[in-house]
C-alpha cells in the first residue's frame, strides 16, 4: 500500500501556488472549464485559494461552500424585481469562483478524491435544477394563486428536469464506457465531435446560435437579469413568463440534439 503524499504546507508565493494548482492540463481543458473561468475567474481564483490555504478548510469543505452559494443563487431569484436578479448574477459568478478554488485547494494539498468529484456534481446539478424552479415562481408572481399559477411552476419544473437530464447525458457516457471496460475519454474535440454527415453540419451551425449553452447557472441568472431589465419597461410578470415559455422548448431541442450528437460520436463506440 502506497504512503500518502506529504502535505505541501502553505505556498511561499502565488507563482509557486499557480504552478501547482493551475497546470497547463487544467487551463487547457476544452469542456471542463466554463467560459467565465477562461475569461477572468482563473485569474482571480489564486487569490481566494491563497486565503483558503491559510485556513484549515478542506477541498471538500470548499466544495460545500460552492454548493451553498449555488443554492443561495437560486434563492436570490425569489426576491421580486431587478434586485433579486442582480444578486443572483453576483452569486452565480461567486459560485463559479469558489468552484475554481476547490480543485486548486485539492491539487495543492494532494487531496483530490472521488468524494470531491461527487460533491461537485451535487452542487451543479442541484443549483441548475433550483434556478429554473425559482424562475417559475418569479413568473407566477407574488402572491401566488393556485391553481392558476400551476402553469408557470409546472413549466419551470419541466425545464429543471430537462436541464438535469441534459447534464446527466455526459455522465451517462462515462458510466457506459466504464461498464464496457473502455478507457476514460480525452477532453478533446476529436473525441466529442460527430463522425460526419448531417449531425456534424448541425453541430457546426449551432456554434453561431449557441442556445444549447443557455442552461448553466451563469447563463440562467444573466437571462433572469435581462428579463428583469426589460420588464421595467414592458411590464412584469409578462416578460418573465415569455422567457420561461421560450426556454423550455429550446431546452428540449438542446437535449435531443445532445443525445443525437453523443450517439453519432466516438464516445459510445467500442
Amino acid at each position: 500500500m502506497s504512503e500518502p503524499m506529504p502535505d505541501r504546507g502553505i505556498p511561499s508565493s502565488l507563482a509557486e501556488q499557480r504552478a501547482v494548482t493551475q497546470p497547463p492540463e487544467v487551463r487547457g481543458r476544452r469542456n471542463a472549464e466554463h467560459w467565465t473561468a477562461s475569461l477572468y475567474l482563473r485569474d482571480l481564483s489564486p487569490y481566494l485559494t491563497w486565503l483558503l490555504l491559510h485556513t484549515r478548510i478542506s477541498a471538500n469543505g470548499v466544495t460545500g461552500l460552492m454548493i451553498l452559494v449555488g443554492w443561495s443563487t437560486a434563492a436570490a431569484l425569489l426576491i421580486p424585481g431587478i434586485w433579486g436578479a442582480l444578486l443572483a448574477v453576483v452569486l452565480g459568478q461567486l459560485q463559479m469562483l469558489v468552484d475554481c478554488c476547490d480543485g486548486e485547494v485539492a491539487r495543492w494539498r494532494r487531496t483530490s478524491s472521488p468524494a470531491g468529484v461527487f460533491l461537485d456534481k451535487v452542487g451543479h446539478y442541484s443549483t441548475e435544477a433550483l434556478i429554473p424552479i425559482a424562475l417559475g415562481i418569479r413568473a407566477a408572481a407574488y402572491p401566488l394563486e393556485f391553481p392558476a399559477d400551476f402553469l408557470w411552476t409546472t413549466i419551470a419544473a419541466l425545464l429543471a428536469l430537462v436541464i438535469v437530464l441534459n447534464k446527466a447525458l455526459n455522465d451517462m457516457v462515462h458510466v457506459a464506457r466504464a461498464n464496457a471496460g473502455l478507457p476514460k475519454l480525452a477532453d478533446t474535440q476529436g473525441e466529442t465531435a460527430p463522425r460526419g454527415g448531417l449531425v456534424a453540419t448541425l453541430r457546426k451551425a449551432a456554434r453561431f446560435v449557441p442556445f444549447h449553452r443557455l442552461y448553466h447557472s451563469v447563463e440562467l441568472t444573466l437571462i433572469a437579469l435581462a428579463a428583469a431589465v426589460v420588464g421595467l419597461f414592458a411590464g412584469q410578470p409578462l416578460v418573465d413568463r415569455v422567457v420561461l415559455a421560450a426556454l423550455l422548448p429550446l431546452a428540449v431541442l438542446a437535449l435531443v440534439g445532445h443525445f443525437i450528437a453523443i450517439m453519432a460520436s466516438r464516445r459510445v463506440r467500442a
